[in-house]
């Protein structure tokens, strides 16, 4: 009996890591007026010679947030906001070339090590609202600076014995891997950027 409950406590405690490293998302257009006010006046000062503003509201598995997406500056930015319309992060599309040398190679080894083939489908630059300084961190992710509390979140397509899976993996400025989490596609009635 002893073995059974502990048979059992294993088998939920596993289970349920295994569906916290699924990331199920869903984005769904909404007008501005439905996007916090408070994180309309924090973006807005930003929102000068923009293209193509548009704004989300995200469901994932762990939470719902708020984003908004747009052309700068050639670069595809997406800020997101939680519930109560506080900055949670930046991100902006960039390209290989883009990333220091070493954190690349680091990225790549990683890679290599933990996929039997990928592709590397898009690569964001991620700036954390983590001081809860919005202003601050706004102006350094609009000045494309590179810290070392910049991420790397990458959308990796993987194939594996049983077929192709997409995966949401996140570096540090170093290259080393923080997080992965496999996505689950959804239909997009929007372009993704």
């Amino acid at each position: 009996m002893k073995f059974r409950v502990l048979f059992l406590i294993f088998l939920i405690t596993s289970f349920s890591s295994i569906i916290s490293q699924v990331k199920q998302e869903q984005e769904l257009r909404i007008d501005k007026k439905e996007f916090p006010s408070n994180a309309i006046k924090t973006l807005e000062p930003y929102l000068v010679n923009t293209k193509k503003v548009k704004y989300y509201k995200e469901f994932d598995t762990e939470k719902t947030s708020y984003e908004a997406k747009f052309k700068k500056d050639r670069l595809k930015y997406s800020v997101e906001f939680n519930e109560d319309g506080i900055l949670e992060d930046i991100e902006f599309i960039i390209h290989k070339i883009d990333i220091p040398e070493s954190t690349l190679e680091s990225i790549s080894s990683y890679l290599s090590l933990n996929h039997k083939k990928y592709k590397i489908k898009k690569i964001q630059q991620q700036y954390l609202n983590k001081n809860n300084n919005a202003k601050e961190t706004l102006k350094v992710a609009f000045q494309n600076l590179i810290l070392k509390k910049v991420n790397y979140e990458l959308i990796v397509s993987s194939k594996s014995n049983s077929g192709f899976s997409e995966y949401e993996i996140l570096f540090n400025a170093d290259g080393k891997h923080i997080l992965s989490r496999k996505s689950i596609k959804t239909k997009y009635d929007h372009i993704l950027y």
